[in-house]
């Protein structure tokens, strides 16, 4: 009977696969698999966990699915979705689960209440890169077990193709049609955060409810390029971009624009914490000695990111900030608000950017 129940199970499971691997947004592909997987199991609360290349917790996504009667009597099911980038609110329990999947590689159970909790291993050139966690009344079954194996072995496999297509080829970085997509994500966040601050409809909780995006560029990169060739040029577009993204923190994201152009997005809850984190990136690239150039240093340009303004125009800012900092010396970091309480812009327009 539980084999026929799995078959009955699979044209089902078959076009969930179809859908997920159908999705372009690496974000929407891990709400997927939590969506795929929970009704599988019979269960309506599913997690996923990331870790960093220190194998680390550093993001969470809790799906929760609901039943909602209405007034009228009618009832609907009713998702949920929220992240949490603070790991310090991880229960012990989990990290200890997760760290023996982690030691062991393969799915571990242990006792939770009534029930067990359960967590199973998302592999990534056959290392563990996150876990699939839920808890339920009972341990997996033998006929459940491949199942859910061979889906986190589809979603594993998309993902990875799905990221490497949002990658820049020579550094790694996200690219730039990825930074368009964060926009739309932003931005939605944003609104949802001012509309509704205590996150009561529940569709997604972030810590910080402010961003700051900034636009980086390499100082007198043509100048390198002119002296010591393109392919000196490209080492150290590689370095800068290692340098920066290991001076960045977990949360920030870090883009290649095209060139020697970057673009940073941050979370932070406040503009001092984002001038801290821009200047630790540009002490750091100053501090560094480059092979064959020796020293190499950047400008960077940011703004706060608002809601009610377009993204494009925030973008402009940032970049106006830039061109400012390069007038006044380079290797120094302007924010645009700022500038324009000390008389320096005198109007909030787009300016002279190209970026869009």
């Amino acid at each position: 009977m539980l084999e026929e129940s799995h078959q009955t199970r699979l044209p089902g499971l078959l076009g969930k696969l179809a859908k997920m691997t159908s999705i372009r947004d690496t974000e929407l592909v891990e709400q997927s698999l939590l969506k795929t997987l929970g009704p599988l199991l019979g269960i309506f609360d599913t997690s996923l966990y990331r870790t960093d290349d220190t194998h680390s917790l550093v993001r969470v996504i809790h799906y929760h699915l609901s039943k909602v009667v209405e007034e009228d009597g009618v009832a609907r099911m009713v998702e949920r979705i929220e992240e949490i980038n603070n790991i310090n609110d991880i229960k012990k329990d989990i990290i200890s689960l997760t760290d023996n999947v982690r030691l062991l590689s393969k799915p571990c159970t242990r006792k939770f209440g009534d029930g067990v909790l359960v967590a199973y291993p998302l592999m990534a050139s056959d290392e563990v890169c996150g876990y699939f966690v839920f808890q339920r009344d009972r341990e997996i079954s033998p006929a459940e077990d491949p199942i859910i194996r061979g889906v986190l072995n589809v979603f594993s496999n998309y993902f990875a193709l799905l990221e490497a297509s949002q990658r820049d080829r020579l550094t790694g970085l996200l690219n730039r049609q990825t930074l368009e997509n964060s926009f739309d994500r932003i931005w939605t966040l944003l609104a949802r955060a001012n509309s509704d601050p205590d996150g009561a409809k529940g569709r997604r909780v972030a810590k910080a409810n402010k961003y700051w995006l900034a636009v980086i560029d390499i100082d007198h990169f043509k100048k390198v390029n002119d002296l010591h060739g393109h392919m000196i040029g490209d080492e150290i577009l590689l370095l800068v971009a290692r340098l920066m993204a290991s001076s960045f923190r977990n949360s920030d994201l870090l883009y290649r624009y095209g060139g020697e152009e970057f673009v940073a997005i941050v979370a932070a809850e406040s503009e001092e914490i984002t001038r801290n984190v821009f200047e630790r990136v540009r002490l750091a690239i100053e501090a560094y000695s480059f092979p064959r150039v020796g020293n190499v240093t950047i400008s960077c340009g940011y703004c706060r990111a608002d809601p009610n303004v377009l993204p494009q125009e925030v973008l402009g800012r940032a970049d106006r900030s830039l061109y400012k900092a390069k007038e006044d010396g380079r290797n120094r970091v302007y924010e645009f608000e700022e500038l324009v309480r000390e008389g320096v812009f005198h109007d909030i327009d787009y300016g002279s950017s190209e970026l869009f």
